[in-house]
């Protein structure tokens, strides 16, 4: 089977959102200073440091609107960062956490039923191998176990 790409969102769509353009709910970004302690970038896929200032917007990973299309918070690096390049890795922000959702989405983005499940960090690859030889998921969206934000999406090479 081809390999695993984890994907960061879109280097446009992030930029956008840290030159000040308003999120998926039609608000400008929030902008506060990070905690530390896994606040994850959706961009470059690694955590804002502590003390580093970073931005709080609803991001929805999805082309269009549609009863499946969820939105919710994420974070970004106030300033810009690079994207994540290292794709065939598990990114950064998948060690900070014990478990989290993987759900398979199929190629009109709608969740395909039954493929939702909290998964062992360790698990992450092979569980994402496992949904994706599947001929009605396109892709993979891996979610937070705890509050279930977006983390990042999971597609074959």
């Amino acid at each position: 089977m081809p390999p695993l790409i984890f994907t960061a969102m879109p280097a446009e769509h992030a930029h956008a959102l840290q030159s000040g353009a308003d999120d998926a709910y039609g608000r400008r970004p929030e902008r506060m200073v990070s905690p530390g302690g896994g606040m994850p970038c959706r961009h470059c896929l690694d955590h804002i440091a502590e003390g580093a200032d970073m931005l709080v917007v609803a991001y929805r990973p999805f082309p269009a609107l549609q009863p499946y299309a969820e939105t919710g918070p994420i974070f970004l690096h106030a300033e810009a960062c690079p994207r994540y390049a290292a794709t065939e890795v598990p990114p950064p922000i998948l060690t900070t956490s014990p478990d989290f959702i993987l759900r398979g989405y199929g190629a009109d983005d709608r969740i395909v039923y039954g493929t939702g499940a909290v998964t062992l960090q360790k698990n992450i690859v092979s569980r994402a191998d496992e949904l994706l030889a599947r001929a009605d998921v396109a892709y993979v969206h891996v979610r937070s176990a705890r509050n279930n934000c977006y983390q990042c999406r999971v597609d074959r090479a």
